[in-house]
């Protein structure tokens, strides 16, 4: 019997796996022929202490993995950086990654509206099941720090020609306003309670 993929919120103890997501990012880029934005080390690892990551891992092999980001003061979200390893393809990890991290997102950031830059046909139609619409890239955020993410991918001439008009990527923008509350499993709503020193979040738990 196969052993089950488990996908859960990450932390300090995944960090033991960050170079390994890093490479496998980085290949399936390779592969696709498509630019990604490059991400160090202790950004992942920072991602994983804040409660900010989601890792699927089959015992102790790594499946996948994907992070969040708040940008223009917590207005808008970003799930980004989404990999399944080729072991673990086809098997639907990479949608149960994507609900995940969406619902963590929708948890922490209620109001917040949560966009992707995509060129993935697989994602464009998870974001889309999930409430996304297509929208111009003048609907996402101006905070400059999103938009320098993208200088480390292959294609940013074209969105330097273009007046970060358009790019390769397709932009998909959610509304919250637009939607019912997220769940979140308690245990985590919990932990991101105790990171954020704040009260507990307005969205539905499990």
């Amino acid at each position: 019997m196969e052993q089950e993929i488990e996908v859960l919120v990450a932390d300090r103890q995944h960090e033991q796996y960050i170079d390994q997501i890093l490479n496998t990012i980085a290949e399936a880029a390779k592969d696709r022929g498509t630019g990604i934005a490059k991400r160090t080390h202790e950004y992942l690892a920072t991602k994983m202490r804040e409660a900010k990551a989601v890792i699927a891992l089959c015992g102790d092999r790594f499946a996948g993995f994907s992070y969040i980001e708040t940008w223009g003061n917590k207005q808008y979200v970003t799930t980004s950086g989404l990999i399944v390893h080729p072991d673990f393809r086809h098997l639907g990890v990479a949608k149960r990654i994507k609900d995940i991290t969406f619902s963590l997102a929708r948890t922490r950031w209620p109001h917040a509206k949560i966009f992707s830059l995509t060129s993935g046909a697989a994602v464009m139609t998870m974001n889309t099941q999930l409430g996304y619409k297509p929208v111009t890239f003048a609907d996402l955020t101006d905070d400059e720090a999103f938009w320098r993410g993208c200088e480390g991918c292959q294609n940013v001439d074209v969105l330097h020609r273009t007046g970060r008009k358009y790019c390769i990527c397709t932009a998909m923008l959610f509304d919250p306003e637009e939607h019912l509350p997220a769940k979140i499993p308690q245990d985590v709503i919990e932990r991101i309670r105790r990171i954020d020193g704040t009260a507990k979040p307005t969205a539905q738990s499990d």
